[in-house]
């Protein structure tokens, strides 16, 4: 290395520029015509390594000139004490104003040398001392300049610890909250010394009369205080005021003039108030006049200095109105508001350099910190911190803040911190403004103080630009999602007292907010809030918003309790209760499905991902059906074996049950995409199914002897499907590859079987049942025949009936040009030529009275009952298919299997008045959301209209009825409605 050295033809090898640079080597003994000596290697080295190494050697010029007596000694301590040389080196390369310090003072470098500095509880000892030098009095004009001079002793000392280890590594760094501490300590020995001096210039006795506590506020108050910054203080006095007064302005004017600004702005009425106020001068003004942002200010506030009673007494005022002030009416809105303001304020030239107040700085951090604090501070004691960075940590740990979250604002708010802090050592001035990017030598030097290095092809200047806007962008965006989260402003609107969930105070006010079992619910809120786990903090902070939306739903008891299984079951899913604390939105939606629904809940716990649609109504609602069945067949295409194919179909079915539902209760999808939507999937269900068992036993046969199609009816027809409806089905098969008619039946019958068999087999999800009983002779005939049986069977045997349930077949599955020749050849069964004749129309009317007659519940309320009931969906549906009938034949736009589209050609083509036709319509739909919205409240399948109860109340909510409205009103709506279709029934169905 040394023979590298001596090579060197310039002291540019270690980084140096300035031209003046060789010749102040020599002069300090460290180059000579052959380069630098063995002995000075390890000092050029460390010149190398600082921030700026022509600043730093210009630093040892200045004290060799300034002390040349002491020079051979500090020489000897940069070659020998690797302490020495890595602080006092690095504070040189980095601050002009403590190497002016240094060369004004020589003699101080020798502090750099010791192992340990001076201790931060001795600081204020320090620095009395010094000020007691001056002429023995701490009322001497010097007295300021002592203390001055002191004081920066002491911040040299702290400079070179935090910045050391960039040119020496083996010195280790300090952390943050280290050096800030250390800042925090030497400036609240500032305030004492600055109000020892002057009490005493006040003289004595008269300085006893008056009490004066010395409050910290801002960073100082939090420990977290910058190398420069205004050190912001509230005054308390008690006694003589006008003494007081006197006492802090003078204190003021001593620190201000030897360690730094005093600013007592924040006190109340800011700049215009009293300096000095009495304890209940200050309780009075809070609790009366005090606005939000000054709750937020006091949740730094510490005593430092003066009267320790009295600042204690003020401490104990304090805690009692910040930990209520999110109760205040706005309080989040008005926090907000003044984030707004304070970053309206910066220049736009200078927003993207503003570390302070800029967008991604470091009030975005702070104000986000804070106003989290002090909604969720209320009740638990661990987040009352007055420091950011402790506050951070606290609401991480305590699940308020995700983990990645905290992790990444630490990072990043310590990124910027430490630039201000370089910045500001500079010339230890105030500032918290980036460089411009022309600004390249600047960027050099403070990215190499930072300790950032070259990478590729970028220097330093750029790497730091580029992590500068990479953490503001993360702080930027961090903040957004935590500091205008919905879910703030919802926990802050409950009372500090409902945040205790287990006391007798919050068993009156579930009672008050209307749960039936208030014991009960308690007993669910301690089951999810027990231990000390990450999980029990999340569910604490959820909970108090959650019992308050609950209690907004039909079922407040059911909703906790399904809240609390939901929980339970979706424990190790590591998203669930993030998803809920970050998206209000999430929370508020949830709520209102778990307090109307029992359906969901059952789906939640097997499909948790629809979860996280509820942050997005648009992707809850927006899929198109045709989307989702090419997805879901696609999806279990890919699976393995049949057990699998069917489970995944099963799954897939059960997720988007759950989407739709959820898109339903949540007033986003209308009754026919409803319906739509559940059709939709059923088929891709069965299409799925049948090609996965069709494969099966093809390869268990080597041949497949029949092609098989699959003709939905009824609802399944219609695309008409609820949550608990069957899928009418008609298996039709054709030989295939020179098989015969038997082994073609036989194969299709045994695809058929199979298919019935998976889907129906018992499961926690809503049935699959595949019914094939509009078949051919019912129950007793055939599960499968070719399609010639078919077309014997319906041209010899075919009665009214099954001419009626054929207006809703509809091919679904299997072999297209099947399904289509089976379509072709039902048509004229259908669709007869010359409509029905009188005996023939006459059987459907009697066919209708017996069904109603016969199936309608014993005790059942015929003006309830959705499916044949009094102009419900079977009065409806009977007289669109007698038309259907009567008419299609000659009309082809009444060849349609949906009901709703049939109506709307009957009115078209002139065969209904199109009032009528609007009236039937109504019926239809009411009747069918109606039925939907009882399976989801529910849980199972109902005709009925639930008469009262709990019920009731959910699915009138269901259908658009606000908690306010009596469910009644929906009672007598649904009548009214249905009653005007009957009319319209009577009379179109029983015409002549």
């Amino acid at each position: 290395m040394a023979e590298l050295a001596r090579e060197a033809a310039s002291p540019a090898r270690y980084g140096f520029t300035d031209a003046r640079a060789g010749e102040q080597l020599r002069a300090a003994g460290w180059w000579s015509e052959a380069g630098p000596d063995e002995e000075s290697i390890g000092i050029l080295a460390a010149l190398s390594r600082s921030a700026d190494p022509d600043l730093a050697l210009r630093g040892l010029e200045r004290i060799r000139e300034a002390n040349p007596a002491g020079w051979d000694e500090l020489a000897v301590g940069l070659r020998d004490n690797l302490l020495l040389r890595g602080r006092l080196i690095s504070v040189l390369g980095t601050s002009t104003a403590l190497a002016d310090l240094l060369a004004s003072a020589p003699g101080e470098w020798r502090r750099l040398a010791a192992e340990e500095g001076a201790e931060t509880e001795s600081y204020s000892k320090i620095l009395l001392k010094a000020v007691q030098g001056c002429g023995g009095t701490l009322k001497n004009t010097d007295a300021e300049q002592a203390l001055r001079t002191a004081y920066r002793c002491l911040l040299l000392e702290i400079a070179a610890a935090d910045l050391g280890h960039l040119v020496e590594a083996q010195l280790g760094r300090p952390s943050y909250a280290e050096i800030t501490g250390r800042l925090t300590a030497l400036a609240d020995a500032g305030l004492i010394t600055g109000l020892a001096v002057a009490r005493a210039e006040a003289g004595q006795p008269g300085a006893d009369q008056a009490r004066l506590a010395v409050i910290a506020m801002g960073k100082c108050g939090g420990r977290e205080l910058n190398y420069v910054s205004d050190v912001d203080v509230i005054f308390v006095g008690e006694g003589d005021l006008q003494l007081a007064t006197r006492i802090a302005r003078t204190m003021m004017r001593v620190a201000g003039n030897s360690c730094f600004e005093v600013d007592a702005a924040l006190r109340p009425e800011g700049r215009s108030g009293a300096l000095v106020r009495t304890l209940e001068g200050h309780t009075a003004y809070y609790r009366k006049w005090a606005h939000t942002w000054e709750f937020q200010a006091l949740l730094k506030a510490r005593p430092v200095a003066g009267d320790t009673g009295l600042g204690s007494q003020y401490m104990d005022m304090v805690d009692s109105l910040v930990w209520s002030a999110a109760e205040r009416e706005n309080f989040v809105a008005e926090v907000q508001q003044m984030r707004r303001r304070v970053e309206g304020h910066v220049p736009a030239e200078l927003a993207d350099r503003e570390l302070k107040l800029g967008r991604g700085g470091l009030r975005d951090v702070e104000f986000a910190v804070q106003l989290l604090q002090l909604v969720h501070g209320r009740a638990d004691p661990e987040l009352r911190s007055p420091s950011t960075m402790e506050g951070l940590v606290a609401l991480g740990a305590g699940g308020y803040v995700g983990r990645a979250d905290a992790a990444e604002l630490e990072t990043s708010y310590e990124f910027l911190r430490t630039i201000e802090h370089r910045l500001q050592l500079r010339r230890l001035r105030r500032t918290h403004l980036f460089p411009e990017t022309s600004q390249a030598a600047e960027l050099r030097v403070l990215a190499r103080a930072i300790g950032i290095r070259p990478e590729r092809d970028r220097g330093e200047g750029d790497v730091l630009v580029a992590e500068f806007r990479r953490h503001a962008q993360r702080i930027r965006r961090l903040h957004e999602k935590l500091f205008y989260r919905p879910l703030l402003q919802a926990v802050a609107g409950v009372p500090t007292e409902a945040l205790r969930l287990t006391t007798k105070q919050a068993a009156r006010r579930l009672a008050a907010l209307g749960y039936a079992a208030p014991d009960g619910a308690l007993q669910h809120i301690k089951a999810l809030t027990a231990g000390v786990s990450r999980r029990a903090s999340i569910q604490h902070a959820l909970l108090p918003v959650l019992l308050d939306l609950f209690a907004d739903t039909p079922d407040p008891d059911g909703a906790l309790l399904a809240y609390r299984k939901v929980s339970e079951a979706l424990e190790d899913t590591p998203w669930y209760l993030r998803v809920l604390r970050d998206e209000g939105a999430v929370v508020e939606r949830l709520a209102c499905l778990l307090g109307t629904s029992k359906l969901v809940p059952d789906l939640l716990v097997r499909a948790p991902e629809v979860l996280q649609l509820l942050a997005d109504p648009a992707r809850l609602a927006g899929r198109e059906p045709v989307e989702v069945s090419k997805s879901l067949r696609a999806t279990v295409r890919r699976q393995p074996g049949l057990k699998a194919a069917v489970a995944a179909a099963r799954s897939l079915r059960r997720h988007e049950m759950l989407r739709v539902a959820a898109a339903d209760l949540l007033g986003l999808l209308d009754v026919q995409a409803v319906c739509a939507a559940l059709s939709r999937v059923w088929v891709a269900v069965l299409q799925s199914t049948l090609a996965a068992t069709r494969r099966r036993l093809q390869a268990e046969l080597g041949r497949e002897p029949a092609r098989i199609a699959v003709i939905g009816m009824g609802r399944l027809g219609g695309a008409e499907l609820g949550y608990g409806s069957d899928a009418d089905v008609l298996f039709v098969c054709e030989p295939n590859n020179g098989a015969t008619d038997e082994e073609a039946v036989k194969f299709a019958s045994g695809v058929a079987e199979t298919v019935r068999k998976l889907l129906g087999a018992p499961s926690a999800d809503p049935p699959l049942h595949v019914d094939a009983d509009l078949r051919p002779e019912g129950r007793g005939g055939p599960l499968v025949r070719t399609l010639d049986s078919y077309r014997a069977y319906y041209a010899r045997w075919s009665q009214v009936w099954e001419a009626q349930a054929l207006l809703r077949a509809r091919f679904i599955a299997g072999d297209d040009e099947l399904g289509d020749r089976f379509i072709a050849a039902i048509d004229p069964i259908r669709y007869p030529e010359g409509g029905l004749d009188a005996a023939r129309t006459r059987e459907v009317r009697r066919m209708k009275a017996r069904v109603q007659s016969e199936r309608m519940p014993k005790g059942a309320d015929a003006t309830l009952h959705t499916k044949l009931g009094r102009g419900g969906l079977a009065d409806v549906e009977w007289t669109v298919q007698l038309l259907q009938l009567r008419h299609a034949y000659r009309v082809p736009a009444l060849r349609t299997t949906a009901t709703p589209a049939a109506l709307e050609a009957l009115a078209g083509g002139g065969l209904v008045d199109p009032a009528d036709a609007a009236a039937l319509t109504e019926a239809w739909l009411l009747a069918t959301h109606v039925r939907n919205a009882t399976m989801l409240v529910r849980g199972k399948a109902a005709d009925q209209v639930p008469g009262s109860g709990r019920d009731l109340a959910a699915v009138a909510r269901v259908l658009g009825y606000t908690a306010d409205d009596d469910p009644g009103e929906f009672l007598d709506a649904y009548r009214r409605t249905t009653r005007r279709a009957n009319a319209v029934v009577e009379r179109i169905f029983y015409e002549a």
